[in-house]
């Protein structure tokens, strides 16, 4: 793609952060987003990091949507974030982008997709971030990971009820869980609201997005975390996928 298109595209990219979240891109954080795309489609060639591969659905469905998670964070303590099932980063890396003073983890048990973020990571030279290649049932049960983050945030890892035994074991108390839903999303919340309590959360809120160019619904559910998780959770590997915690009164 010629230079000048990519910096016209860039702009247009850096516009819709500024309408859709009053985000301010600087000429470094869009150079950043720049080199993210083009790493992600080579990388892509090789290994299967995402089924998005057009630049301007990169640009919307991967960094911008990973933004929207600023609607619901802005105000809060963001000092420590972890961001479960990564994948290919998302949302974590585009919020580091932004907001390079958060202390964030990635959780990513599939090797070459926590080696993509590593060298992204170290090619984009951000600090401060750890990557984890391990199932999120183990991290949530160590030091010093355990009820010690700000915000524990995933997108597209696993139904809610069992997305919440995930993250709501890593959150502090006074600390939020984020999931990002696509249209089940106030369903799946209310699914939820069982694992939500005996997990020591609190459903906070449901907030629709609306993404340039992108028809399907989505939805940001913040859980405030309110009393600590019980010892037990979250079960062991596997458990919290085959057998969700649901009230089956």
């Amino acid at each position: 793609m010629q230079a000048g298109i990519i910096i016209r595209l860039m702009k247009r990219f850096a516009q819709e952060a500024y309408d859709l979240l009053s985000l301010r891109l600087s000429p470094a954080q869009l150079s950043a987003f720049e080199t993210y795309e083009k790493q992600l489609i080579q990388w892509n060639q090789h290994i299967n990091l995402t089924a998005i591969t057009d630049p301007q659905k990169i640009r919307h469905k991967h960094f911008l949507d990973s933004l929207t998670c600023w609607l619901v964070m802005r105000g809060s303590k963001i000092d420590r974030v972890v961001d479960v099932g990564t994948g290919a980063g998302f949302p974590g890396i585009p919020l580091k982008i932004v907001f390079p003073s958060i202390q964030l983890t990635l959780v990513e048990s599939i090797g070459k997709k926590a080696d993509f973020c590593r060298q992204l990571l170290t090619t984009l030279g951000l600090q401060s971030v750890d990557v984890l290649k391990e199932r999120v049932e183990i991290v949530a049960t160590i030091e010093p990971h355990r009820q010690n983050y700000d915000w524990a945030i995933a997108r597209a890892v696993a139904p809610m009820p069992v997305l919440m035994e995930y993250l709501l074991p890593l959150v502090k108390i006074g600390g939020k869980a984020l999931a990002m839903k696509g249209e089940s999303g106030p369903v799946e919340a209310h699914e939820a609201e069982y694992a939500i309590r005996i997990l020591g959360g609190r459903l906070q809120q449901i907030i629709p997005v609306s993404l340039p160019g992108v028809e399907e619904d989505r939805y940001l559910i913040t859980v405030e975390k309110i009393a600590a998780t019980p010892d037990q959770y979250p079960r062991r590997v596997g458990r919290p996928q085959k057998k969700p915690l649901t009230d089956e009164r």
